[in-house]
């Protein structure tokens, strides 16, 4: 069995000093901007329902 994998840097600033935070599962707390954020699995994408930006060029 394998750990969970964990942010390697804070959403909001970008800096990589974070540690878990007291919310418990999921929650990491900044220590540069002094923020608490909280990384949840929504679930997986069904394939080929990506969502088309029409930025793509078609051959």
């Amino acid at each position: 069995m394998s750990e969970r994998a964990a942010p390697f840097y804070c959403p909001y600033c970008g800096d990589e000093d974070l540690r878990p935070g007291e919310q418990g599962h999921g929650a990491w707390e900044c220590a540069a901007c002094n923020r608490a954020f909280q990384v949840k699995f929504l679930g997986l994408l069904a394939r080929g329902l990506r969502r088309d930006d029409g930025g793509g060029a078609e051959i």
